[in-house]
């Protein structure tokens, strides 16, 4: 067995089981030093928000719980991580450094140029595919370009062999035991203090590996029969709730993918469409990483150039932050953008409507919405979170028609008709205390499409 210690860099990743990394390490014999890097200087590499970080902080705990209970260390650094990376292993004479892929831009240069480095200075150095199911340049039309739209894409995706069988967690691993030197966690202040608003972020959520699979299980046997049905109804308990631990890679795809597929194999009815329609949102994840990809700026960027004539008016800061206190005067707006600040999270189909409301009832430039979400947001993330927001806007890919504007009085009486959801996150509702509305949707609704169409029409 060789003694040159083996470096595993855990970023977005942060789990034991289904670790391709990890496991090669733990085959290759080696001791291992766990790494987690905070990389807020490397170029084009984009700050967490408050909600992203609060998570990060008690991940990084049960994470570097979960392997000192096998004797591994996990080594916590900030700074430009390419340079983190390789002057760590320089002064431990690593053997080995292996992780898993990222797909942004900035994230691959980084990793790109550590390889390199490594190499030259004689460490292995090796990626593993784990955060996808299907590597993105995988996944090509047959003119050898990206898709655009999800059906063919899914189909694509589910036309090859299926994605490999999840690693199982390791029982014994040997540790680096020579001294390492690690910053304390807390003193990253990834957790607020002062004032602390992350009260409703922990009574709504557990942050950890465990606590991924604990909601996998419950949803798959209590759930999964009625999700279809239910989903898009957001007093009801009926989705995973698993977002913000797939986009913290504290499970991951091939877990889900596979423990769906094993619930499918005896499923019937109404179960069996659920399970199918589960599987395809982890196509849509896929599809947004992939779009990721294939397009770095989609967080700035209209994918549909033709957008970048749209006539946003002037931001008026007043109605900005209505919208993001929940103070809009129409309830389900308003309801999702307080479950929003309470727990760092808002049901999905209230997501379509909150963000729709902002671009089309406001005319306020999606970007904004997009900002708000990443920094409020425990599960938000370089792809989905842009990716949805270019959706609603119609200026992304396989995006809803520009003309589609989600009438929120409308929404709410079909999928909340009870308000219980409502009820449930504006305590004033039905009382002098609720705003009134600050804009009319009639008219609003107008000047949208009339502004979407103007770019529309061809130039005289």
């Amino acid at each position: 067995m060789t003694t040159r210690p083996s470096i595993v860099w855990f970023r977005d990743d942060l789990r034991l089981a289904d670790h391709p990394a990890l496991n090669a390490a733990a085959e290759h014999g080696a001791p291992i030093i766990a790494v987690y890097v905070l990389d807020e200087q490397s170029p084009g590499i984009r700050p967490l928000g408050g909600a992203a970080r609060w998570w990060l902080h008690g991940s990084l705990t049960a994470l570097a719980a979960s392997l000192e209970r096998l004797g591994v260390p996990l080594v916590l650094r900030r700074g430009a991580a390419g340079t983190v990376i390789t002057e760590l292993a320089a002064s431990i004479d690593a053997g080995a450094v292996l992780w898993n892929r990222r797909y942004g831009a900035a994230e691959r240069a980084v990793d790109t140029a550590v390889k390199t480095d490594l190499r030259a200075a004689g460490v292995l150095a090796h990626s593993f595919a784990g955060s996808l199911l299907f590597e993105p340049w995988t996944i090509m039309t047959g003119a050898g370009g990206s898709y655009s739209v999800f059906t063919p894409f899914w189909r694509a995706c589910n036309a090859g062999p299926p994605p490999r069988e999840p690693y199982p967690a390791p029982l014994a691993l040997t540790g680096w035991s020579s001294a390492v030197d690690s910053e304390p966690l807390t003193s990253w202040a990834l957790e607020p203090t002062k004032p602390d608003w992350a009260g409703g972020l922990r009574a709504a959520w557990t942050p950890g590996e465990t606590a991924a699979h604990e909601l996998l299980d419950a949803f798959l046997r209590d759930t999964l029969p009625r999700y279809a049905t239910e989903r898009d109804a957001p007093a009801e308990e009926a989705t995973s709730r698993l977002s913000p631990h797939l986009r913290w890679g504290e499970i991951s795809p091939y877990q889900v993918w596979h423990a769906t597929q094993k619930v499918q194999r005896t499923a019937t009815g109404g179960a069996a469409a659920s399970g199918i329609r589960f599987l395809t949102e982890l196509g849509w994840r896929e599809f947004a990483w992939h779009v990721l990809f294939h397009t770095p700026d989609l967080a700035t960027v209209n994918l549909r150039r033709d957008y970048d004539a749209f006539p946003w008016p002037p931001l008026d800061d007043r109605v900005l932050s209505a919208w993001q206190q929940g103070r809009t005067g129409f309830a389900l707006v308003d309801a999702g953008m307080r479950e929003l600040w309470r727990t760092g999270s808002m049901h999905n189909r209230v997501r379509m409507v909150t963000a729709s409301f902002l671009i089309k009832n406001l005319l306020i430039d999606w970007r904004q919405g997009e900002q708000w979400f990443w920094d409020t947001l425990v599960d938000a993330d370089s792809a989905s979170n842009p990716f949805g927001w270019q959706w609603v806007a119609g200026s992304g890919a396989d995006a809803a028609p520009y003309f589609r504007v989600f009438n929120p009085e409308l929404q709410a009486k079909k999928f909340d008709p009870n308000q219980e959801y409502i009820r449930q996150n504006i305590t004033e509702w039905g009382t002098d205390a609720y705003p009134a509305p600050i804009v009319d949707l009639g008219e609003t609704r107008r000047a949208a499409l009339a502004a979407y169409a103007a770019i529309k029409r061809p130039t005289p």
